[in-house]
């Protein structure tokens, strides 16, 4: 082997972990963005996606745990409960749940089975 395969390996090498540090770089910044509007954005994005993941976590247990014949009982305080502790945000207001309660309750077209308080 000549000196033109040493150096042919020794750029695909260095060519490599240029390419490898690269991506460490830019994954870093996709998942961490450097503009506060943007990281604002995303993290009330991400807010109302677990507000909903409650509501329909609240209405599923709520649905289950009714007796036979009963209407299923879920409540806006049962949401911000659960967004507390399973999504770990010290602070959730009562209308972002309810809101997120209505939505759900609403898709899940629980009207026919369970009764809630998000619309008063």
């Amino acid at each position: 082997m000549g000196w033109g395969g040493i150096l042919m390996g020794a750029f695909i090498g260095l060519s490599g972990v240029g390419l490898m540090t690269a991506g460490v770089i830019w994954k870093g910044r996709a998942a961490r963005p450097f503009a506060a509007s943007r990281a604002r954005t995303m993290a009330q994005r991400e807010y109302a996606r677990n507000l909903q993941r409650a509501a329909d976590q609240v209405i599923s247990v709520a649905r289950r745990s009714a007796g036979e014949g009963e209407p299923a009982i879920v409540t806006v305080e049962a949401v911000v409960r659960m967004t507390r502790e399973r999504y770990g945000y010290a602070e959730v207001e009562r209308p972002h749940a309810a809101a997120a309660l209505r939505r759900r309750f609403e898709h899940w077209r629980c009207a026919a089975d369970c009764v809630t308080d998000a619309y008063g």
